[in-house]
């Protein structure tokens, strides 16, 4: 396994062009809805694109810190707030570019490993989801993260991130394989956990039917590491946030020893 910082960087490459056809079973839009609820409840931002103010403008601005394909950051578009989009991947982005021309819609994407975050303002909310988060191997750099954060919220502004749990790697994912075969692609998708590390390693082996026809196999690794509820919060308040709500991402309720994937929010609370 490589050294953390490294081994992420070059994901997302031929997995990017098929990544929605084989993430068609996520609610996105459920997830819309939710997120929409919790900025309603905690945040600042409004849905309201064309304030007349400057401060307002940063306020209702919404970051989506590891946006992907863009699917749900045109959903919350489509809600009425101001997007931004930031990913490390080339190859996703160029499909959320490819949504944007078609959708029309004013969202701004930036090309940046959210390690290395850099803002032109503050905005009013950022939200990481689909275990983004998780990418990040080393407990500091995830520390760093977190100041960036809370470094570009507009005062008292709110961060929204979920993260998937040391027990859905240890006892649900890892050391398992799955694979699925569809018309113009399969999969096979082979996983590999490092109890000491609580690190997870997916080998994904790709086969993407080309124009021709015939089908090109490719292959990319993907390290995921585990956390903790308590280790999560920590670092998450080192980054200078306060927490606010905790929640098991799939019930809404209570996080306990089985949740695989929680539900943060966390305030700006000074710099």
């Amino acid at each position: 396994m490589r050294d953390s910082g490294e081994e992420n960087r070059d994901s997302y490459h031929d997995f990017a062009q098929v990544y929605d056809e084989l993430m068609d079973n996520v609610s996105y839009e459920l997830w819309c809805l939710r997120l929409c609820g919790l900025i309603e409840k905690y945040g600042v931002s409004k849905p309201e694109r064309d304030a007349a103010d400057a401060l307002a403008s940063e306020r209702n601005l919404v970051l989506d810190l590891g946006c992907g394909t863009g699917t749900l950051t045109e959903l919350m578009y489509q809600k009425g707030y101001d997007m931004m989009g930031v990913d490390l991947s080339g190859d996703m982005l160029g499909k959320a570019l490819e949504k944007r021309e078609k959708s029309g819609y004013h969202i701004l994407y930036l090309q940046q490993d959210m390690r290395e975050l850099e803002l032109y303002s503050t905005v009013g909310t950022i939200y990481s989801v689909c275990d983004s988060l998780n990418y990040i191997l080393d407990e500091e750099e995830l520390v760093s993260v977190f100041r960036l954060v809370n470094n570009y919220l507009y005062p008292k502004g709110i961060f929204i991130f979920d993260f998937n749990t040391v027990y859905k790697y240890e006892k649900v994912i890892g050391e398992t394989t799955i694979a699925e075969n569809r018309e113009d692609c399969s999969f096979i998708w082979e996983n590999y956990y490092d109890p000491e590390k609580e690190i997870n390693e997916y080998d994904l082996t790709l086969f993407i039917q080309e124009s021709n026809g015939l089908f090109q196999k490719s292959a990319e690794t993907h390290y995921q590491r585990g956390y903790r509820v308590e280790q999560m919060k920590e670092m998450a308040e080192r980054g200078g946030l306060k927490i606010l709500q905790v929640t098991d991402a799939d019930t809404g309720e209570a996080v306990t020893d089985e949740s695989e994937r929680v539900f943060i929010v966390a305030r700006e609370q000074g710099k």
